[in-house]
Formats: C-alpha cells, sequence, structure tokens
C-alpha cells in the first residue's frame, strides 16, 4: 500500500516540529508544505515552500495538517474540507465557536477525518492516568485541578491564554473524566499591556457532578503542567512536563502522632511513581491521525470535541466578563 501523501501548512514554531514528526512515522509521506512568510525555521528540506492552501491542494495530498494562526483555521479548514483532503488542525479549532461549527460541519459532511491538535490527550502520564482510572483504582472522582503556568511565548499574538493554553486543561479535563462541562465561573487579568488576558483561574462542574478548576498563565517564571484528580481512594497527580504519574493512596493506617494528625488532614497511604513509556505525544498524536485516516482507529480528538473545547472556553470568557456562573 502507498503511502499516504501529506501536506503541511504553517511552518512557524509548531510547524516546524510537525514537519519533523511528519518525517518521522511510517505509512506518511510529507511531500508538500506551504507558508506565505516563507521557512524561517528551515524545514522544508528539499520541498519547495508553496504559498497558500490551493498550492498546497493541487500537490496532490490525501491529509494535511494545519498549523497557521488561528484566525486561518477556518479559511484554511473549509478550502481542504472542499478539496476532500483529510485535516488535522491546530488547536483551538478556530478563532470563535462559530467558525469552528462551520469548520466541523464541512468535514463531517464531505466524510472526511477532521481533527484538533489537543497534544496534551496523548501525554504518556494523562494516558496512564485515563486507563487506570478507567479500570477504577481511583474509586469515584470527586475533584479535577489543573496548574498550567509558565513564561508569556512570543509566537502567540492572535489569541489570549484562555484560547491558547486553556483549551489544553479544558479537553484533558473532559476526556478524563469522560463528562462535558455544566457550569463555569472564571477571572481573568491583563498585565502585560496586551489586548488579550494573560491569566486566568476558572472552577465549574461536569455533568457527571466532578468539580473542577483551572489556574492559567503566560506570567509566571517558572513553567508549570500538573493535572491532579482526587477520588475516594486518593490521588493521581501527572506532570505533563516531564510526564510522570504519582498516586497518593489514602491510608488504612491511623497516625498515633496527634499534632501530625491534626496537620496532615486524611491519613497518609502509600506513594507510587509509576515507570510507564513515555514516547512523544506528538507522535502518538499524528500516528492517531494517520489510523484514522486509514480507517484502522478512533483516538483521534474530534472536531466535535475540538468545537465543544472552544464553547467551554468562550464560557470562560463571558463569565469573566459579566462575573455570572455562565451554565453550557
Amino acid at each position: 500500500m502507498a503511502d499516504l501523501r501529506a501536506g503541511l501548512i504553517g511552518l512557524g514554531a509548531m510547524g516546524r516540529h510537525h514537519a519533523r514528526v511528519l518525517r518521522e512515522i511510517s505509512g506518511v509521506d510529507l511531500v508538500a508544505v506551504a507558508d506565505p512568510g516563507g521557512d524561517p525555521f528551515g524545514v522544508a528540506g528539499g520541498l519547495p515552500v508553496l504559498p497558500d492552501v490551493e498550492a498546497l491542494i493541487a500537490a496532490g495530498i490525501d491529509m494535511a495538517v494545519v498549523a497557521v494562526p488561528t484566525k486561518f483555521h477556518e479559511e484554511v479548514g473549509l478550502a481542504l474540507a472542499a478539496a476532500g483532503v483529510h485535516a488535522m488542525v491546530e488547536k483551538p479549532i478556530a478563532e470563535n465557536s462559530e467558525a469552528g461549527r462551520r469548520v466541523a460541519d464541512a468535514f463531517k459532511v464531505a466524510g472526511l477525518v477532521g481533527c484538533v491538535g489537543h497534544i496534551e490527550r496523548f501525554n504518556p502520564a494523562l494516558q496512564e492516568m485515563r486507563r487506570r482510572m478507567e479500570a477504577g483504582e481511583l474509586g469515584e472522582v470527586y475533584q479535577i485541578a489543573t496548574r498550567r503556568q509558565g513564561p508569556f511565548p512570543v509566537r502567540i499574538a492572535d489569541v489570549g491564554v484562555v484560547k491558547d493554553l486553556g483549551t489544553h486543561d479544558i479537553d484533558l479535563t473532559a476526556w478524563v473524566a469522560q463528562s462535558e462541562y455544566r457550569t463555569v465561573a472564571a477571572q481573568v487579568a491583563h498585565r502585560s499591556g496586551r489586548p488579550h488576558e494573560d491569566m486566568v483561574f476558572a472552577s465549574g462542574r461536569l455533568a457527571n457532578g466532578v468539580i473542577v478548576n483551572h489556574v492559567v498563565n503566560w506570567l509566571s517564571p517558572m513553567k508549570e503542567r500538573t493535572t491532579t484528580v482526587t477520588g475516594e481512594r486518593g490521588a493521581f497527580v501527572a506532570d505533563t512536563a516531564s510526564a510522570d504519574l504519582t498516586f497518593y493512596a489514602n491510608g488504612v493506617i491511623p497516625t498515633e502522632w496527634e499534632s501530625i494528625t491534626a496537620f496532615r488532614g486524611v491519613s497518609e497511604g502509600d506513594i507510587v511513581r509509576y515507570a510507564l513509556a513515555k514516547r512523544e505525544p506528538l507522535r502518538v498524536e499524528h500516528e492517531a491521525f494517520r489510523d484514522a485516516v486509514l480507517g484502522l482507529s478512533n483516538d483521534i480528538v474530534t472536531m466535535e470535541e475540538g468545537l465543544r473545547t472552544l464553547q467551554v472556553a468562550e464560557a470562560v470568557l463571558q463569565s469573566a466578563a459579566t462575573g455570572l456562573t455562565v451554565e453550557l
């Protein structure tokens, strides 16, 4: 069977990584790249840098990765759908949910594979956490809390921290819990002089009753990427920067030292950091996209899921603007 002919549009900070992985995975041949701004990182190799999505389509591709700025996702996505090209669009799916709906509908009507690049789902720590939760190792889930902080990325200029970093946490939380958001309440701040928000604190409740909260900003001097899931048997803590997963079990041995008991709260049990294979999330994501195009699996983040994540992000911004809890 011939390799799938892949195209890539957008050769910036994220596009360069897509180019590398597209060349590494089996069953895929990167045959065309496009970026009207040229090739700043020199990833085209021997391929000509095409000027736009029309030229990319004309190269005769089966599938494409869209890594252009968010405001161009709709235009590029609709062109690919009209041409019958399967696509993975970097997150968020589009600039707003109305545009996201048009993109998702276009791929659905055309019968094409359309997915969104919410890469955190493919992090080995979260994949292992999800597997263990499904096996019942945590029991009933009570709360999911995420922290995603770090310095401002100069490459992001067209959206704020909610639609950029925050959508990672929204997507992974709904996926880990296997439940959609029902309410959100949020506060944002503008501290860096840019037009978009750079800090957010959001809390909410999922349809299954799990309470959630997210601390996200672009103004922290240290980089933090953690997801903590607390349940009846203890807590999982996933550090997606290092791909480590740790389980803190509730204890069954009572603490006899009174002052320590008062300080520690719930009695402590075993602490286990799991040994797990740490494959590159971007590679796993690309393999899932390839397999979906070949009809072998459905482990992708669908465009419907990407749209739902964007709708929650917009509800976060609505809550911050109005001071009200928003129901979804």
